[in-house]
């Protein structure tokens, strides 16, 4: 039996938030509390906080992902052919995240990291992207989420070996274009 004399009755009655579950503890002896009804609860509150650990460990696993894993959450981007890239002098920015799928915001904070990237402004100061830029932008979206480079290395890589770059984006695109043929195929006779 616990009994709680520092406090009064009103604030020995307590909530504690337990993710999405509420739990009221009660420790006064004057309400029949009794050590066997205590344990029963510690009990209960422990198997709710082992599930809500085991929750969070599935959803946040730490260390390396599979190759798996990371080829699943590669985003594909979609990018307009250079026949379709090229027929237009500039794009906007609101444009060219949308293929990327990813904010504006963060296409500002790569041009301000690599110095290959070089859009026009016009007066009102919004963004304009040549077809060369998008290009540059492909190359650094696939050495930052897809070979996983931090922005330093990624930096240093452009840096020393761009053309060398440019030749694997290319061999990676067209392998991925193969890939995605070659699964919408099986999708397809998985069907008949």
């Amino acid at each position: 039996m616990v009994q709680l004399n520092i406090f009064e009755e009103n604030e020995s009655k307590k909530n504690f938030n337990e993710g999405k579950k509420t739990v009221d503890i009660n420790k006064d002896a004057s309400k029949g509390s009794t050590p066997r009804k205590e344990k029963e609860d510690s009990e209960t509150n422990a198997s709710v906080r082992k599930e809500q650990n085991e929750s969070l460990n599935r959803e946040s696993r730490r260390g390396r992902k599979s190759y798996k894993e990371m080829d699943a959450a590669i985003v594909h981007i979609e990018i307009p052919d250079d026949s379709v890239l090229f027929s237009k002098s500039y794009y906007p920015i609101s444009e060219v995240a949308q293929w990327f799928n990813a904010n504006t915001s963060l296409i500002r904070f790569w041009e301000n990291e690599f110095s290959i990237l070089k859009p026009r402004k016009n007066k009102k100061g919004d963004r304009l992207f040549r077809p060369e830029d998008v290009k540059n932008l492909q190359l650094i979206y696939h050495l930052l989420r897809e070979r996983k480079f931090s922005i330093e290395g990624a930096r240093q890589y452009l840096k020393d070996h761009h053309a060398k770059a440019m030749e694997e984006l290319k061999t990676v695109q067209s392998l991925s274009k193969i890939k995605y043929f070659l699964l919408e195929l099986k999708a397809n006779l998985d069907l008949e």
